[in-house]
């Protein structure tokens, strides 16, 4: 949206109100119209719709509203192609997000100026633990990409783990195509990147995606602020796929809003001995799909265009009968040394080197505690 200094100036205000929140503002734009008439309207008139100490805060400017305003402002002059506000009064603004229970008063967006959250009727939420395990992040990378080359948009969270491999396959399938590849809807302000390793990536989303946040301009990355941004990722996207979560995850709280939107949810299933997979196991106990193959997702969603390119799903691991002896003998479970040495009968040097050749050959990946596990590749 191309904002007026002043037009900006009232938006923040109403959203900076102490004890008015996103609902008590969409009653009050209900009531009266834009923020400006808000704010012209005497308290009696206020007292229709808020609190008698929500009409007062309304009439007392904050006082940290001038500051923040020309925060914003300066950020959105600084490249105002690129650096972009969404109110609830735009054109611009997802419906889907609208038809939410909470949909946020403000969006701040960075990104492509033709890239725009309306061309999300083709995405899919990406989410997952932050701690995957090696396999868990292959996956998260291949399915990435096997959506983007379907031209399916990757939402997540730029978190570590998980979103970060989403996002980075959704990259790659795009490459240097003008496509819009992935949105990262995050927990801070878009001054700022957390975590900061992913500074790069949030570079290269910014290029070929949108960052996304209701949060004001230096907003640090408060606890309370990601599970927030959560319904934001299930509110964008036509479902999510939850790659692997322990049972206590933030990635469940996306998921569970998903079906409180009536929307479909995805999981992976893992090894019965991961904690990695027992968030994924408790939702397709409760009715998630069990998703071996993008195909699965493609078929509930029914993303698939004529126009899309065809999709090459993750392959299945192969049986274990074809596969070299090492590798049926590690299974697909993580698995110590010693357990190795029982099950093939191998000497324990030979073993490690065996071992080492499959590491930098990426069909193994070393664990902590001494413990191996195989990897199945897209």
């Amino acid at each position: 949206m191309g904002f007026e200094r002043e037009e900006l100036h009232h938006w923040l205000r109403l959203s900076l109100t102490p004890g008015v929140g996103d609902g008590t503002s969409r009653k009050l734009l209900a009531a009266f119209g834009l923020p400006d008439a808000i704010f012209a309207q005497p308290q009696s008139a206020l007292l229709q719709v808020v609190s008698q100490a929500q009409a007062r805060a309304l009439v007392q400017q904050p006082p940290e509203l001038e500051a923040l305003a020309d925060q914003t402002w300066q950020w959105l002059q600084a490249d105002p192609e690129r650096h972009r506000i969404l109110t609830l009064a735009d054109d611009g603004y997802p419906a889907s997000l609208l038809q939410t229970a909470d949909p946020p008063l403000l969006l701040h967006l960075v990104g492509p100026a033709d890239f725009d959250l309306t061309q999300l009727g083709r995405s899919l939420a990406v989410v997952g633990s932050r701690n995957p395990t090696p396999q868990g992040a292959s996956n998260a990378k291949a399915f990435g990409r096997a959506l983007g080359e379907a031209g399916v948009a990757v939402v997540s969270g730029l978190a570590l783990g998980i979103d970060g491999a989403a996002h980075e396959g959704a990259l790659e399938a795009v490459g240097n195509t003008h496509r819009l590849a992935t949105v990262a809807v995050v927990g801070t302000g878009l001054d700022r990147v957390y975590p900061a390793r992913h500074r790069q990536l949030a570079h290269r989303i910014a290029q070929q995606g949108l960052l996304v946040s209701e949060l004001p301009l230096g907003t640090p990355p408060l606890t309370q602020n990601f599970p927030k941004r959560n319904r934001i990722i299930a509110g964008l996207t036509r479902g999510t796929l939850v790659v692997e979560a322990a049972l206590q995850s933030g990635s469940l709280i996306t998921a569970r809003l998903a079906v409180e939107q009536g929307k479909e949810v995805f999981a992976i299933p893992g090894s019965i001995h991961s904690p990695q997979s027992r968030g994924c196991h408790a939702l397709i106990r409760q009715g998630a799909k069990l998703v071996e193959t993008v195909k699965d997702i493609f078929e509930d969603l029914d993303l698939r265009t004529e126009s899309s390119p065809p999709v090459q799903p993750a392959a299945a691991a192969p049986d274990d009968q074809d596969a070299p002896p090492l590798l049926a003998a590690l299974g697909h479970d993580p698995v110590s040394l010693d357990a190795l040495i029982a099950r093939t009968g191998s000497p324990a040097a030979q073993l490690q080197a065996q071992l080492l050749e499959l590491e930098l050959a990426g069909e193994v990946a070393r664990l902590p505690g001494g413990l191996f596990q195989r990897i199945g590749h897209a």
